[in-house]
């Protein structure tokens, strides 16, 4: 009877049959484990590669196929180490009709001129496209910018959300525990996904080709102080194309001044 028929007769894999048995083997691979383990020993963070690669160098010519066999009956891979992927749901880029409803926030970074590197943290008002500030200094933490949205709160109140990137200031405890106290939704928007904060970007845009781009500047007070005259004129004088060529400012007042009167008149 052939091999074949018969491993059918008794359901049994040619693959099985032809198999040697486990202790010829090990007994066969002694040296290649004996070997394994010692370079293992003294370099126990070292990868497959690198310990084939230091065998062919002590003179063992032995394939890299059956090296990675019994290295990896051995037990000897280790697992890789992956970055766990954060995932977020679609965010909406719908435009508030009101102020106050939803702000977004940003990191920028830049640098002086003698090479010192600086930060700012900007705030917009998606509603009327309002710069509400932008925080500049060398670091930025969790902290300071719960302080700036508390110092922002003050004259203009919270928003009811806040649209912002996965940036490890925007998703420590500190800030996201203030927001839930005071009942702000964040709407983290997904890795790698910048439109999705399409406002704050053009904002960004804006102020490096019309600041950061346009000065050299020698120290940080230098930064706020150019910084602060181009929002007074961003939200003052500068004509803004989706708020029908008003600036921020006078499209806030007048439709503050609209919604008033309907509400006198519908009482």
């Amino acid at each position: 009877m052939s091999v074949q028929r018969a491993c059918r007769v008794v359901n049994l894999s040619r693959a099985a049959y032809y198999r040697t048995a486990g202790g010829e083997l090990a007994a066969r691979d002694e040296l290649v484990i004996n070997a394994l383990n010692e370079v293992v020993a003294r370099h126990g963070r070292w990868g497959f590669w690198k310990c084939h690669e230091r065998l062919r160098l002590d003179g063992h010519v032995w394939n890299h196929k059956r090296t990675w066999r019994i290295y990896c009956a051995l037990r000897l891979n280790l697992p890789r180490r992956t970055r766990k992927r954060l995932v977020r749901p679609v965010q909406p880029l719908d435009a508030p009709a009101l102020p106050n409803e939803i702000w977004a926030l940003d990191f920028m970074s830049n640098s002086l001129y003698q090479g010192r590197r600086f930060r700012t943290l900007n705030i917009l008002d998606e509603g009327v496209r309002e710069a509400l500030a932008i925080e500049i200094d060398s670091s930025l933490p969790a902290e300071r910018v719960v302080r700036t949205l508390q110092q922002l709160a003050a004259w203009r109140g919270l928003p009811r959300a806040i649209r912002l990137d996965n940036g490890p200031e925007l998703t420590a405890q500190r800030f996201t525990t203030w927001c839930a106290v005071k009942g702000i939704e964040l709407r983290h928007i997904q890795p790698g996904k910048p439109n999705q904060n399409a406002f704050i970007e053009r904002f960004n845009r804006s102020y490096r080709t019309e600041v950061l781009n346009s000065w050299l500047f020698g120290s940080l007070d230098e930064v706020r102080e150019i910084t602060h005259r181009w929002i007074r004129s961003y939200n003052e004088e500068r004509p803004h194309n989706a708020l029908s060529n008003l600036p921020p400012t006078v499209y806030r007042e007048r439709l503050l001044a609209g919604l008033n009167s309907t509400l006198q008149l519908s009482t």
